[in-house]
């Protein structure tokens, strides 16, 4: 049994724990904040999440909190029109073998908080303490807390996020890259919604340098709405209030159905998003990076948790070793060769899905319709194949 320590009690560090320690391991947990939670909103989730979910398994818990989305539409957010659908119900579920879902991220991350309470024997979840760095040798590594204690394990997981302290030690590559898109984000009660404008589907409104989208979470007693303008912030923010007058001037020569459902949007908070630059190499002896940390990436592909979800099996099943020392330098080499160039992948197409189908005007726009709408569901699922089809972690 090997003692593995997680920089970060996140969606990633809660599902490595829950894998970790059902391989055999002892686990600690350390989480920088005073309490274990998830801040945000809505959340995709497509069929590879549930497959990981389901190794891990939480599918059932996280599914009976989910509602199942039965198409995602793109239209344009300034004539009102259609220009792609792809459905999700039946054919898309027997291809894909688990349905596209969406939920509150609270609704995601309690079934992981429970399942690691469950194994308390094997689980240790630690508050307030921040891991700052870590030293290490052939045998052991240790981590360095902001508070100037010290924990010695087998290895350790940076699942610390965007800005991770693991990382900056382990690639030394500095702050992330601003995007230069601000997205504004608002959940409102359903039943201030006018019943004409409520769907079962995640609908995206593109606009010249904005898209706008919006879907159902909490059981469908909520709507999720979240607006991005393209429009060259250079300063990182995180969750900062906003007033609702100032995201409706952001949003400009809207079609009416989208400018009524941004319309009910209240208690608005926005961020400015970022992401990194792909990377070959994320682990070094004994720590490796995972989810956020490893291999941050813009929205716009809808899976950010769902790569961290991959992450936390496929590292769970190479460091599952009956042995009594295990190898798990080589577990982490294994683990970081088998996962980049999926997650390198995911980043680039989330980042050229941003340039090239959300935020297009004028000539590029009418381009984009012209190319999108003449797709037919096959095409589409040939095109998220790759991706939402994944069942080993792996493909690319």
């Amino acid at each position: 049994m090997a003692h593995l320590l997680i920089a970060g009690g996140g969606i990633g560090g809660l599902a490595a724990a829950v894998v970790l320690a059902d391989g055999g391991h002892r686990v600690t947990v350390l989480e920088r904040n005073g309490e274990f939670t998830e801040l945000g909103a809505g959340i995709q989730l497509a069929p590879n999440a549930f497959h990981a979910l389901d190794r891990i398994g939480v599918g059932p818990a996280v599914r009976d909190r989910a509602v199942f989305i039965d198409e995602l539409r793109l239209m344009d957010g300034t004539t009102g029109l259609p220009i792609a659908a792809m459905p999700l119900t039946g054919d898309y579920r027997k291809r894909f073998g688990n349905p596209y879902a969406v939920v509150h991220r609270i609704d995601l991350y309690r079934p992981l908080l429970d399942a690691c309470r469950d194994r308390a024997d094997a689980i240790e979840l630690r508050v307030s303490s921040p891991v700052t760095g870590y030293e290490q040798d052939p045998r052991r590594v240790t981590a360095v807390l902001g508070t100037g204690e010290r924990l010695t394990g087998d290895a350790l997981i940076g699942a610390d996020g965007i800005r991770s302290a693991v990382r900056e030690q382990l690639l030394g590559d500095g702050e992330p890259r601003v995007s230069g898109h601000t997205i504004y984000r608002s959940v409102i009660p359903m039943d201030r919604v006018p019943e004409e404008l409520r769907s079962n589907s995640v609908t995206l409104w593109a606009g010249p340098k904005w898209h706008f989208v919006h879907y159902p979470i909490s059981g469908g007693r909520h709507l999720n709405l979240a607006a991005t303008r393209d429009d060259g912030a250079t300063r990182a923010v995180a969750g900062l209030p906003v007033e609702r007058e100032r995201v409706l001037k952001e949003f400009t020569g809207m079609s009416t159905v989208p400018e009524r459902l941004l319309e009910t949007g209240e208690d608005w908070r926005t961020w400015v998003l970022c992401d990194r630059d792909p990377v070959d190499t994320w682990v070094s002896g004994r720590v490796a990076l995972l989810g956020d940390a490893a291999h941050p990436m813009l929205q716009y592909a809808a899976q950010g948790a769902c790569m961290a979800l991959e992450d936390a099996v496929l590292l769970g099943e190479l460091l599952r070793d009956p042995s009594s020392s295990p190898d798990i330098p080589g577990g982490l080499a294994d683990y970081n060769l088998a996962r980049r160039r999926r997650t390198a992948k995911a980043q680039t197409v989330a980042r050229e899905m941003g340039r090239q189908v959300y935020h297009p005007e004028g000539a590029e726009a009418r381009a984009r319709n012209a190319r999108l709408s003449v797709l037919s569901p096959e095409d589409l699922y040939r095109t998220v194949d790759w991706l939402h089809g994944d069942r080993d972690c792996t493909r690319a």
